[in-house]
């Protein structure tokens, strides 16, 4: 009999920490240092859909060049991009210069050259080429309200936002953000994607909070309406669409895949499940600092890379965000002519056209957000532009 009390009590204790590690899942595998391995093999955690790698894949032509111990100041003290990989965590990077790879380095435990990144917000970026690919040939159009697309939002705070108003986190939709309370509608959004809720219930869920074009709110459920509209306009999935429209023509050389939610059924989330090398990340990169240009073919309209960097300048967004940034078709703009695309746990890719570089960073930061660790990592970018600026070509 006490044996039989004994197991019962062992199966009763380890159900009840199977059920604390399902509902604390989230918060375990994003932080240091489970976090590196979690970024780099999140198809093994969650549901996912490939994006097969070109059939003729673009090569980058290396020629190593001596950067690491490029120097920035940061805080009053001089540092080099070593120093930034130790202090910012970085996982994966590499420098593009006039189209040539310049510099490649993988610090984190499990990075490597073939490793897949989970790029977590970059993805709003790349959401944002994908449909400036459809506005151009006509299967989506930037004054049509999302519920077009979407009947399952009329009535909700979505209901005549237009696609205009999702790439410009201008809905009105009052969605928040903050990682820091477990009462945020990010927190839900995440818990309906890890434990098998549903994201619809979530984006029905959201109140309204200003008129569709008054307020900018960033916002990742924005973006996952933006990414429904996407795929109901194309018939494709997004994976799908990011194959056929993205990933064959930038000559990708690795596949990526998106993250689907657990719940049947799976849905990709257009704002934070894009994973992929860090050299298909620069190939992206490239992609906008030659105006949607690759091998003599359009792949993205000109003046779609135009209108990604010159609307909400740095300094306009409301106090709450960082002054060194603006936004622009989900991208972030920055001062000089220069605009990122950024991620949750240290995520960015820089785009820097009239200097033509780009720089793909991965890393694993301890928290979801750190201002610290992203001036850090624009002081040092910016310094290494201007570096690469003054060296021979």
């Amino acid at each position: 009999m006490r044996r039989r009390v004994a197991w019962a009590g062992a199966l009763a204790a380890g159900a009840t920490g199977a059920v604390w590690l399902w509902r604390h899942q989230t918060g375990i595998l994003t932080s240091r240092p489970v976090n590196e391995w979690t970024f780099t093999h999140l198809s093994h955690l969650l549901p996912s859909e490939p994006v097969p790698r070109a059939g003729a894949p673009r090569p980058l032509r290396a020629e190593p060049r001596g950067l690491a111990e490029v120097a920035y100041r940061h805080g009053g003290i001089r540092r080099t991009l070593a120093d930034l990989h130790r202090r910012t965590f970085t996982t994966g990077f590499a420098v593009l210069h006039r189209g040539v790879l310049v510099h490649e380095s993988y610090p984190g435990r499990f990075a490597s050259p073939r490793a897949r990144f989970q790029l977590f917000s970059v993805t709003k970026s790349v959401t944002s080429i994908l449909v400036g690919i459809a506005v151009e040939e006509g299967t989506l159009a930037l004054d049509e309200r999302a519920a077009t697309y979407c009947p399952e939002l009329a009535g909700t705070a979505y209901d005549g936002a237009t696609i205009e108003h999702l790439l410009q986190m201008t809905s009105g939709a009052g969605f928040s953000e903050d990682y820091d309370d477990p009462d945020s509608a990010i927190v839900a959004f995440e818990r309906a994607v890890t434990a098998g809720g549903s994201l619809l219930d979530v984006a029905r869920s959201v109140p309204r909070a200003a008129p569709p074009g008054e307020l900018f709110n960033y916002s990742t459920m924005d973006s996952q309406v933006l990414g429904w509209a996407l795929e109901a306009a194309t018939g494709k999935s997004l994976a799908a669409w990011t194959a056929d429209r993205l990933w064959a023509p930038i000559g990708a050389e690795h596949d990526a895949f998106h993250v689907l939610t657990r719940r049947k059924p799976r849905v990709a989330l257009g704002g934070a499940s894009l994973n992929c090398s860090v050299r298909d990340l620069a190939r992206i990169g490239l992609l906008m600092a030659h105006g949607g240009e690759v091998g003599g073919r359009y792949v993205v309209p000109s003046k779609w890379v135009d209108r990604s960097r010159d609307q909400r300048r740095p300094g306009t967004l409301p106090a709450d965000y960082p002054s060194h940034y603006g936004y622009a078709n989900h991208w972030w703009t920055l001062p000089g002519g220069a605009f990122a695309a950024l991620g949750i746990h240290g995520q960015m890719l820089w785009v820097d056209p009239e200097a033509d570089v780009v720089v793909a960073k991965t890393s694993a930061w301890p928290t979801a957000d750190d201002p610290d660790l992203d001036e850090e990592t624009v002081a040092a970018l910016s310094a290494l532009t201007v570096a690469l600026g003054c060296s021979a070509a």
